[in-house]
């Protein structure tokens, strides 16, 4: 298969993430509005070329409240940096449809590189005839390395809010004419 462009099935794609909470719990969140330019065969991602951005004021993470907290100054501060991006730079096979993709990932008015894994979960055929290919991305960043550093100190010793954040995305790319 050759290098073809790709746009994101928003409708069967999902942006997800998980942090600890009180250093025992994890608190589970996502974006609703996010969008990519690929570029790729999905059969090898060696050669991918991968643009995604994450609209952070779409963050949902079914309270109203906590929504409302990590748009603000606190933590995303959306008025000044409404976007989070990652463009791939490079792209490494490590196994069976799985790659090491890394790329700099723009968030809060910094980038860093890092580096999420790829897997590919095949292609099919919708009922309208339209060519889809499926991929599940995991990786982890540390929110204090992108000056997101708010927190409480609990009682009890410890946290409020972890640092490490876990990243999973579901995506379905439809492949374009």
């Amino acid at each position: 298969m050759t290098k073809t462009k790709w746009a994101i099935d928003k409708a069967h794609s999902s942006v997800d993430f998980s942090v600890k909470h009180m250093m025992f719990a994890t608190v589970k969140g996502g974006f609703q509005e996010f969008d990519a330019k690929i570029e790729a065969d999905p059969t090898d991602l060696t050669t991918a070329a991968i643009e995604f951005t994450i609209d952070v004021a779409s963050v949902d993470t079914r309270n109203n409240d906590r929504d409302v907290h990590l748009r603000s100054a606190d933590f995303f501060n959306v008025e000044e940096f409404p976007t989070m991006t990652f463009v791939s730079t490079s792209s490494e096979k490590k196994g069976e449809n799985e790659y090491n993709v890394t790329g700099d990932l723009t968030l809060h008015g910094v980038t860093k590189s890092e580096t999420f894994t790829v897997a590919f979960e095949g292609t099919g055929i919708d009922p309208w005839g339209n060519e889809k290919a499926g991929f599940e991305v995991e990786g982890k960043i540390n929110r204090s390395d992108y000056g997101l550093t708010w927190n409480a100190a609990l009682e009890t010793g410890g946290v409020l809010v972890g640092d490490q954040i876990k990243i999973s995305l579901q995506i379905q790319a439809a492949k374009q004419a």
